[in-house]
């Protein structure tokens, strides 16, 4: 596949973006960057946020996964329905009643500053390592299958994305997200079932054909039932719902789409809506994964990983599928990447700046420091994305979780702590406990094997772990509040 027709495929997909951006950005300002005027229809919210959720890493290490884990994400999912459910009945309703722009003023008002300011750091924190890991795998992919015949190096490459990504969110922040989202979930999503129809028809199968076959190779298996085992039900479940609240419920990119819809009422339909949509999904995404594994075979091709779907699509299907494949695998990336540094850019402002707080600051002062943020994080994003390319990983959705369940954690026990207790904390604590609790995490996953002989394995449960250990530690750190008390640091 000529790499030069790639690119103007790539070119010009970028131009329908700017072409919306540009529409939807008409008339913006910080209101319309941080949350789309409240005005945003659930509808296009719910889709949009597919594509936001899954990313280029899904679209990749999902499928390549399907050999070694069998249909075993699949468990995950199904705790993500569960935590979406929870998200819309227990987390929405919180944020509607204290009308948020940034969901870690809801620690403010309930714990205090140094909640507050810790739960925001360490958004910003998980958001780059996570959503700079899920640029870089496509960012190298889009690097071998295209612009290395031109000899553009790989950071010019990620620099050439990330200034993309700027042009057509620096105005209109979520107020534009919410449409390019939608165009590029459909693109995304439509590209992945031409891919199953194309292998399907390739291997003389249909879906009962296809399933069988699957089944035989030991593709097919959802349930695992070794408690010991990573990869035990109980263990995947439990995990994909903490997942889902952490990294939806209590994560500003994801609720601040979710809190631009107007109502209280849309956005927890936009949630249901989105959790029985992913189900769904993400079982197709397996489905093809077993698919190209069948493909593979067939054509007595040893891939596995990362690589399975690319390589065969880009090497070993029509030109047609390339191009689809192409288009898929850039819209994947860019609804995680431009709702991140959106999202990051308004949590800076908001919540370590303060600029909202600040009533003496002129509108269009607040402007520049925001347009100068979101400069700042575009650069930031391509130096972790070149740290990502130093440490590259055969499956990037392992590094993700894995990041996921250090950084996450304390979030999960703060806003636990928050929900579940009446207590108030003692404030110049709360950064030490949600430092030294993803530490332990660490120690405890680093010699599992040793504390635990070997016979049983902590695998994505360690973010339950993690948070679990920062509630205990800040209910030590912790006093019993009079009636109507408001939280103070102290």
């Amino acid at each position: 596949m000529s790499p030069a027709l790639l690119f103007t495929f790539v070119v010009a997909y970028f131009i329908l973006l700017l072409a919306v951006a540009w529409r939807t950005s008409k008339g913006s300002d910080n209101e319309s960057f941080f949350i789309g005027n409240r005005n945003s229809n659930w509808m296009l919210v719910a889709f949009g946020m597919i594509g936001t959720s899954l990313s280029g890493v899904t679209f990749v290490s999902v499928p390549g996964a399907v050999s070694r884990e069998s249909f075993a994400y699949f468990q995950i999912t199904l705790g993500y329905f569960i935590g979406y459910i929870l998200i819309a009945f227990v987390l929405l309703p919180l944020y509607y009643r204290i009308q948020l722009t940034s969901i870690y003023n809801y620690l403010q008002e309930r714990l205090g500053v140094s909640a507050y300011k810790t739960g925001a750091s360490f958004f910003i924190l998980s958001r780059v390592l996570g959503a700079t890991a899920r640029l870089y795998l496509v960012v190298n992919i889009l690097q071998v299958a295209i612009l290395s015949d031109f000899h553009v190096p790989f950071w010019l490459t990620t620099l050439i994305i990330l200034l993309m990504i700027l042009l057509y969110t620096y105005e209109g922040g979520v107020k534009t997200i919410v449409w390019t989202d939608t165009l590029q979930t459909t693109c995304m999503l439509g590209g992945m079932v031409i891919c199953v129809v194309y292998i399907l028809h390739h291997l003389n199968l249909n879906l009962g054909g296809a399933m069988e076959a699957l089944h035989t190779k030991g593709y097919s298996k959802i349930f695992f039932t070794d408690p010991n085992s990573k990869l035990f039900f109980l263990k995947q479940i439990l995990a994909g719902m903490f997942i889902t609240v952490t990294m939806t419920g209590m994560d500003q990119e994801m609720m601040q789409k979710s809190i631009s819809v107007r109502t209280l009422k849309d956005s927890q339909k936009n949630m249901v809506v989105l959790g029985f949509i992913m189900l769904f999904v993400i079982f197709l995404f397996l489905f093809l994964g077993g698919l190209l594994h069948l493909f593979a075979a067939a054509e007595n091709l040893n891939l596995t990983g990362d690589n399975l779907f690319p390589e065969l699509a880009l090497h070993h299907m029509p030109r047609y599928i390339s191009i689809i494949f192409i288009i898929a695998l850039i819209s994947a990336l860019f609804p995680s990447s431009d709702g991140a540094i959106t999202a990051l850019t308004s949590s800076f402002c908001i919540d370590i700046l303060g600029i909202q707080r600040n009533k003496s600051l002129p509108e269009a002062q607040k402007k520049k420091i925001r347009q100068r943020v979101h400069l700042v994080f575009v650069f930031v994003f391509l130096l972790f994305v070149l740290v990502y390319k130093w440490i590259s990983s055969d499956s990037m959705i392992g590094i993700i979780l894995k990041v996921a369940a250090y950084t996450y954690g304390p979030l999960l026990g703060l806003f636990s702590f928050s929900i579940l207790t009446k207590r108030q904390l003692h404030g110049r604590w709360v950064p030490l406990i949600c430092i030294l609790s993803p530490l332990l995490c660490f120690l405890l996953d680093r010699y599992q094997d040793t504390l635990f002989g070997g016979k049983f394995h902590i695998g994505l449960e360690l973010l339950v772990i993690n948070g679990l250990i920062t509630f205990v530690g800040l209910f030590l750190a912790s006093y019993r509040a009079d009636n109507g008390q408001l939280a103070t640091d102290s």
